[in-house]
């Protein structure tokens, strides 16, 4: 119970006395109700014996055939029990009729009764003793040993008592039993057969001894065992209880006071010895050692105390490095959005949580030049420091082989070979490496052991890609990574994470998993990259809840929005159409004339068409054709990734002679080149790559 914030301390000695009275009353009512049952169960013992004796007695003073004969003649007389009892005249007139049958035989086995009654009256305390026949539920008195008024007369018939009601073999006798009523107290009872000379029993004789003396006895003899016992325990418990107090209750009172001085002085400076440091406890028991102890521990926690400063002051200095080594990699990667204001091609956000003060996952993303853009997602192996250590040599590693103009698996086939030159410690890191060509939208990538890509087209959902997934860098020297492209078209998404997305655990300790990760990306699938990863990370927080985290938090979201004055198609004659309905509207509020631009047309219509004939072996492929214009005209690029060719190497066909004796061929790329002010090849990457200008100045 608390009163004014405290807590009511109970007293030890308190404690004591009341353990040792309850012990002492257990074990008085243990005594005495063990006494009570010896007592009772010798004492009833000896009366039913006494009771079974005197009855065998009287049974042998008996005669059978005298008592046949009684019973027969008192049964002819008819009694009714009620006329008997209420009937004066009956009851005269039965009286003389019993009377009458009682000859000198049998007032001399009465007299028997009477005798032996009286006799053993003195000794045993016997109250009845009679003699009756049992015939079904009624009894039939022959004898009654009865001075008193109510001596039952000759043929004198009662019901059996309520308790003997339904028991076999009465006719056998009743073995002793105890009984207690208001009339006649506590008796002893027991009936034992009269046999005749066949050993039938013909009749029982009754014993009835008065036990109400020895049980008044009884209970003086238990009062006086309580108050002996109840002394007895009071002066066990004083001597105890002293005892307990020397040995027990003043020792530990001591050591509370001392602990609680302790407690008292502490932050205080004290000069002097503490209280206990002075303790003399000299009971060379548990007591002693007790306090042996206490003051050993107050010896190491005035050590601790006096070290506790440093610590606290160590603590801090580490606490402030690991601060700064945070803000040290979170400078590491890129954190300021949107990354490239000037670049309208495309959009990236990326975020990352890490479970301690610094972990081991990062990304990165970073132009290689104008129009490639590197992204990076990373997990390193382990948690803390040394994971950050080796996340931010990783992240500069793989930053150096990208921007050297290797492609993605060379890049990470490199770092490999770097980190596992000097790995003592065998630390790992699982990377995913993609480079996305800004102006086609096509997406080279390697995985070194990372989670898979998700990515979502322009108008679906976001759905899992099963990329070439190789080994983790810095597993094993020697390994050589796949590139794999993805074609990207505009308003396609990008999502990398680290396992500690879909590896978040509940309390529940259930995963987050693959499955609600899909579903919080498509909940906010139309939205900005950071607005995705915002999502996704709200619905990982909702489902993690007050759970700690154990892995870091580490996402990446990329958009490709594309250029508005670039087309790509499929390599086809029926696409040329779209391919010029496409350039007319970006030279539509430009300064060329209707010539000018009908001449545009001709050169795009013949430069597209030729490769969708000749470009591809296989006749599958695309080219895109791309518009740029400043203050002097405009610029039209046409890429393809087919069969290398120069057109411009061609000869000009010789104008001066009739189309019959020029040929077919090369005169499509003639009137080009006489129509547009320039053109430039070039065979780069894999492609070729065709320039045509147009300046305004020369719109005829």
């Amino acid at each position: 119970m608390k009163k004014n914030g405290k807590v009511k301390q109970k007293s030890l000695r308190k404690k004591a006395v009341s353990v040792v009275l309850i012990a002492a009353a257990i074990f008085s009512v243990i005594a005495v109700s063990i006494s009570a049952v010896f007592y009772g169960y010798n004492m009833f013992s000896h009366y039913k014996l006494l009771a079974e004796q005197l009855a065998d007695t009287a049974a042998s003073e008996m005669s059978a055939e005298d008592i046949v004969y009684y019973y027969n003649e008192a049964k002819a007389l008819g009694y009714d029990d009620d006329k008997y009892n209420n009937d004066e005249a009956y009851r005269k007139q039965y009286d003389e009729k019993a009377n009458a049958l009682k000859d000198e035989t049998y007032e001399e086995m009465l007299n028997t009764l009477f005798i032996f009654g009286d006799q053993s009256k003195d000794r045993n305390d016997i109250e009845y003793i009679y003699v009756q026949v049992i015939e079904g539920d009624s009894v039939t008195y022959i004898f009654d040993a009865d001075h008193t008024d109510e001596q039952y007369q000759l043929g004198t018939v009662r019901p059996v008592s309520d308790s003997l009601k339904g028991t076999k073999g009465l006719e056998n006798g009743i073995p002793a039993f105890i009984s207690n009523n208001p009339d006649d107290g506590w008796l002893c009872s027991c009936m034992r057969p009269i046999k005749d000379a066949n050993g039938k029993p013909v009749a029982l004789v009754g014993v009835d001894i008065s036990m109400s003396k020895v049980v008044k006895e009884a209970i003086i003899y238990f009062f006086t065992l309580i108050i002996i016992m109840l002394l007895t325990v009071g002066l066990i418990t004083i001597i105890l209880l002293r005892g307990v107090d020397k040995a027990l209750v003043k020792p530990i009172n001591l050591l509370s006071a001392a602990t609680r001085t302790f407690v008292e002085d502490k932050g205080k400076t004290i000069t002097e010895p503490s209280a206990i440091s002075r303790l003399e406890i000299k009971t060379g028991d548990e007591i002693k050692l007790l306090c042996d102890s206490i003051q050993q521990m107050e010896r190491d926690i005035n050590d601790y105390i006096a070290n506790l400063t440093e610590v606290t002051a160590e603590k801090e200095r580490i606490g402030a490095e690991l601060e700064l080594a945070t803000r040290i990699q979170a400078d590491m990667l890129p954190n300021i959005f949107p990354a490239f204001p000037y670049k309208s091609e495309f959009d990236v956000y990326a975020s990352m949580t890490p479970a301690k003060e610094v972990g081991g996952d990062f990304y990165d993303f970073f132009l290689i030049d104008d129009t490639h853009l590197a992204l990076v997602i990373a997990d390193v192996s382990g948690k803390g420091i040394p994971a950050a250590l080796f996340m931010m040599m990783s992240k500069i590693l793989i930053q150096n082989a990208a921007t050297s103009g290797k492609t993605p698996g060379e890049a990470l086939s490199l770092v490999n070979s770097q980190i596992c030159s000097n790995n003592r410690e065998e630390m790992f890191v699982t990377v995913w490496l993609g480079i996305v060509d800004l102006e086609s939208g096509l997406l080279t990538a390697a995985n070194a052991g990372h989670e898979k890509p998700i990515i979502k087209s322009a108008h679906g959902n976001f759905e899992f890609i099963n990329d070439k997934n190789g080994f983790v860098i810095g597993g094993m020297s020697g390994l050589k990574y796949k590139n794999y492209e993805i074609q990207l078209e505009k308003g396609s998404k990008l999502f990398v994470y680290t396992d500690g997305v879909a590896e978040a655990t509940n309390s529940n300790d259930e995963l987050f998993g693959i499955e609600r990760t899909l579903r919080a990306l498509n909940e906010a699938k139309d939205c900005s990259t950071q607005k995705i990863l915002e999502n996704v990370k709200k619905r990982v927080d909702e489902f993690v809840g007050d759970a700690p985290q154990f892995d870091d938090l580490t996402m990446l979201c990329f958009e490709y929005v594309g250029s508005d004055n670039e087309i790509k198609v499929d390599a086809t004659i029926e696409n040329v159409e779209a391919v010029l309905d496409f350039v007319n509207k970006q030279i539509e509020n430009t300064p060329f004339d209707d010539k000018a631009k009908h001449h545009i047309d001709i050169a795009i219509d013949e430069i597209v068409s030729n490769v969708a004939r000749y470009a591809y072996a296989d006749g599958t492929g695309s080219v895109s054709v791309k518009t740029e214009s400043d203050n002097e005209g405009l610029t039209i690029t046409v890429t393809d990734s087919g069969i290398a060719y120069n057109p411009l190497e061609k000869a000009d066909p010789d104008i001066t002679l009739s189309a019959e004796e020029r040929g077919i061929g090369g005169n499509g790329i003639f009137i080009v080149k006489r129509i547009m002010d320039s053109v430039t090849y070039e065979y780069k990457d894999g492609k070729n790559i065709l320039k045509m200008k147009k300046e305004f100045r020369k719109n005829s």
